[in-house]
């Protein structure tokens, strides 16, 4: 039975296809905005809708930004010759609330799992070996501590083992089966300080 007028429940309906948002989230989340000044609404609304259209991947390191290239891509300081691997943004957020790496990233937006048919080319691979062609050092793997994650590194390894270029993994201070983007900073950077040649 639906307790709730067409729009009202089409709103909820709308917020539960969120992820991580169930029907009770959303319901809170529903009478939380139709209690909301107008003006606060229509700027959320605004907000959504503008950063939908205007994000896009950084031109070097596929991260999320809203210019052609992100901060830390444009910032000459960075040490642009070591280049730490991730799977999503959020794990490069993680790397960077440490506020000990100074290299920058590449953002892969996955990682290789054969059993949800993802491959290689369903992640930016080509992206980061295009990269390699300038002047990088190192490339320090970073991906989860999951079976996927491992597969990625040790595919990704093997792409760049002929160029010789440095390449490094990510301590076992992460734990097996952990997400970065829930790792506290201190185990972050043991994880990043402890890192071993591939």
């Amino acid at each position: 039975m639906n307790y709730y007028s067409g729009r009202m429940g089409e709103l909820i309906e709308q917020l539960a296809t969120l992820p991580g948002i169930g029907t009770k989230t959303a319901q809170r989340l529903a009478f939380y905005i139709v209690s909301m000044p107008v003006d606060k609404v229509e700027k959320l609304s605004k907000t959504l809708v503008e950063t939908r259209k205007n994000v896009r991947y950084c031109s070097e390191c596929q991260t999320l930004t809203d210019s052609e290239k992100c901060p830390i891509c444009s910032n000459p300081k960075r040490d642009h010759s070591t280049i730490m691997v991730v799977e999503t943004t959020r794990d490069l957020a993680a790397y960077e609330r440490t506020g000990k790496y100074n290299g920058v990233y590449h953002v892969l937006h996955g990682a290789i799992s054969p059993m949800l048919g993802v491959g290689p080319d369903d992640i930016r691979l080509k992206e980061l070996m295009r990269r390699l062609q300038g002047d990088v050092k190192e490339v320090i793997i970073a991906t989860n501590s999951t079976l996927e994650g491992e597969t990625t590194a040790m595919y990704i390894s093997k792409l760049i083992k002929p160029t010789g270029i440095k390449t490094t993994r990510i301590a076992n201070g992460v734990p097996v089966g952990g997400d970065l983007e829930n790792i506290d900073e201190v185990t972050l950077l043991r994880a990043l300080e402890g890192r071993t040649e591939l």
